[in-house]
């Protein structure tokens, strides 16, 4: 059995604009829904949302029977967790809270095997189809994907070490705790300037810009050079229109 193709890396790579949805509903059904809805790529949140590594199997599972990339996000810069969900099949995750070029280091060696990481051998995975991908221990890190988010004043003053780090496909901007840590808490939109140039400074370094925020100002991202662009969460998608129907009917 062939090692599993990573499609969102290698259109990142060819630098393609791949708009996607972040996930935060734990289980299969709501990801399944989502992932037939024409996205390029759907983020799978294991930071801001009751799933882990074990709940978050379920989603990616649904979402491998659709033409759509499945993205983790583990919940810290942590090699335990990284592990445990490349282990269950994920070739692209997005690391949050990622503050030097020591940190992004910490990442890549988290993903790959030794001698060049610290990632745990099991045989015996999802990842790997229980054994039968007989090279994945050598080949696993051509498929294996790795952005890493600015979301502080110290990630953001050091995007070049960041993004020189071999191993970091790109830089992916967390606009609400980038917001807060430079004291503008909740007003992700004070913050406008410092991302365009954050944006604009990832692409000069080579590496792909990605960012989470409206379709609005995700077009102006686009055409700044992001490549990477979260255009939604699907709890938001679904509060909001459960909003505007008991308003609607209400107003009736």
């Amino acid at each position: 059995m062939d090692l599993p193709r990573n499609a969102f890396r290698r259109r990142l790579l060819e630098g393609e604009v791949q708009i996607g949805l972040w996930c935060s509903a734990p289980g299969s059904y709501t990801a399944e829904a989502m992932a037939g809805a024409g996205f390029d790529w759907l983020l799978f949140d294991t930071e801001h949302s009751p799933a882990d590594p074990l709940t978050v199997l379920a989603p990616l599972q649904a979402a491998a029977a659709y033409p759509v990339s499945a993205l983790v996000r583990p919940a810290w810069n942590d090699p335990v967790l990284i592990k445990r969900i490349l282990d269950l099949g994920a070739q692209t995750l997005i690391v949050p809270y990622v503050q030097s070029a020591e940190e992004a280091e910490a990442a890549v060696r988290a993903m790959r095997y030794p001698p060049g990481g610290i990632r745990g051998v099991s045989t015996l995975t999802r990842a790997n189809r229980w054994g039968r991908v007989g090279d994945y221990l050598d080949r696993a890190a051509e498929e294996l994907c790795l952005l890493v988010q600015i979301e502080t004043r110290e990630g953001l003053e050091r995007i070049e070490s960041i993004a020189a780090v071999d191993g970091v496909d790109g830089l992916f901007i967390g606009p609400a705790d980038l917001a807060a840590s430079l004291g503008a808490l909740g007003r992700p939109e004070a913050v406008t300037a410092e991302v365009e140039e954050a944006i604009r400074r990832i692409v000069a370094s080579g590496k792909a810009a990605g960012i989470l925020t409206g379709p609005a100002f995700a077009r102006r991202c686009r055409d700044l050079g992001a490549t990477v662009l979260g255009i939604g969460v699907d709890l938001a998608l679904m509060a909001r229109a459960a909003d505007a129907l008991a308003r609607e009917f209400r107003a009736e």
